[in-house]
């Protein structure tokens, strides 16, 4: 089966959002055996949707349209839909009583226009929306399957988890597709593939490996089609090859992060994490306490910014800044000792570097970073490179700590 997903809205094709829907969906289609076969966006006008729509059923089988069902005049997905398929609205008892139980969470009692969100096509299977007042609806016309979601995507995902993806498994005959992910950091993409390009050329034919590049990480995606315990067991032996050969750059698998990692590790030794930073700015905080349960081990973090917060809270010796800089091994190395027998924690992780646009030198230019992680009995430090683009450098250094820290951990 393949499918497309339509996404509705002038707010995309604008910039003024990120098309995220459209990506989740994808996976989470392609997990159940469907392909993707393209991904459109158009504005909110009835021409372009009826266009998107008639030029889509030339490629797919199933249609997945997000955005345009909310109360008011510029959402036109669901007149548009009355028009396509040629069919009236009718009033839906139950997304009504989904939208009043909703209201009356909030303290407020539904209005006229949204009562109106409760009418559907009439031709449609409604598709309940327990966290917002726009049910979806799900048509069966013309040899093809059409479903319209909202585009807010807590509503859109619980939507798709808890129906629509139930109601295609159900429906059709889909062959499982198997994915493992093997999750690296600190290296490149182009790097990766040549250390690993001689396993890459003897992969089996039914194996397909993709390159995912993010912001500091590569992923690397082994996926085939066939029965799961056969096919998770190729896969599986393939990842024990690969992993020698890529071993200290590999913290996770599929949906690890690593601050989740992290987590667990100190959760196994009952053990304590302080952070202090410069040049990140508090991100390493925001990515450990972005766990649930972080604070269990996580007992804050210090934004020491200014060499006068290196010295008066983390005691960073004066001599030190003066002698070395505050973007020095030495300087890194005494934040993170220091903070670690401050708040009397078994680890801490310091950061310190020059996110630029200004303030580098020839001998440390902008994207210049160290790194240090204390340990119960030692100080780890590490000097990063990170270009010149500044939420780059800050999103990279923080997540090269948390791997330090993770490397010393496991």
């Amino acid at each position: 089966m393949t499918a497309e997903i339509i996404t509705i809205g002038d707010e995309i094709l604008i910039g003024q959002i990120i098309d995220s829907n459209s990506a989740w969906m994808a996976q989470q289609l392609n997990f159940i055996g469907i392909k993707v076969k393209q991904i459109t966006s158009v504005s909110d006008s009835e021409t372009h949707i009826i266009e998107a729509l008639n030029a889509a059923i030339q490629r797919a089988d199933i249609i997945l349209m997000t955005g345009g069902l909310g109360p008011t005049n510029d959402d036109l997905t669901k007149p548009t839909l009355c028009k396509y398929f040629n069919t009236g609205l009718r009033f839906d008892e139950t997304a009504y009583r989904d939208i009043e139980a909703l209201f009356k969470q909030r303290g407020r009692e539904v209005t006229p226009l949204n009562r109106m969100q409760a009418e559907v096509p009439e031709n449609c299977k409604t598709i309940y929306n327990k966290n917002g007042t726009a049910p979806g609806m799900w048509f069966e016309e013309k040899g093809k399957i059409f479903i319209s979601l909202p585009g807010v995507p807590f509503e859109m995902k619980s939507m798709m988890t808890e129906s629509v993806l139930p109601w295609l498994a159900g429906k059709f005959n889909l062959p499982p597709v198997i994915h493992r992910t093997i999750l690296t950091q600190g290296i490149g993409e182009s790097i990766l593939a040549d250390k690993i390009k001689e396993w890459e050329n003897a992969l089996p034919a039914d194996l397909r490996l993709a390159y995912l590049p993010s912001v500091g990480m590569v992923r690397l995606r082994l996926s085939a089609v066939g029965e799961k315990k056969k096919t998770s067991a190729e896969i599986n032996s393939q990842i024990e090859k690969v992993l020698p050969l890529i071993d200290k750059y590999v913290f996770g698998f599929d949906d690890d992060t690593l601050q989740s990692r992290v987590g667990v590790e100190l959760k196994k030794r009952n053990a304590t994490l302080v952070a202090t930073e410069s040049c990140t700015g508090g991100y390493v905080a925001h990515l450990i306490t972005s766990v649930p349960g972080s604070s269990a081990y996580f007992k804050g973090g210090i934004v020491s910014y200014s060499n006068e917060m290196k010295v008066d809270v983390l005691h960073v010796s004066a001599d030190t800044l003066k002698k070395h800089g505050a973007v020095s091994e030495e300087t890194v190395m005494e934040m993170a000792e220091n903070a670690k027998r401050i708040f009397k924690t078994d680890y801490a992780v310091a950061t310190s570097g020059i996110a630029g646009p200004d303030g580098g030198t020839q001998e440390k230019p902008v994207g210049t970073v160290w790194i240090a992680v204390a340990t119960p009995d030692k100080i780890i430090n590490r000097k990063l490179q990170l270009g010149n683009k500044r939420l780059h450098i800050i999103e990279v250094a923080s997540q090269s700590v948390l791997h330090l820290l993770l490397k010393d951990l496991v």
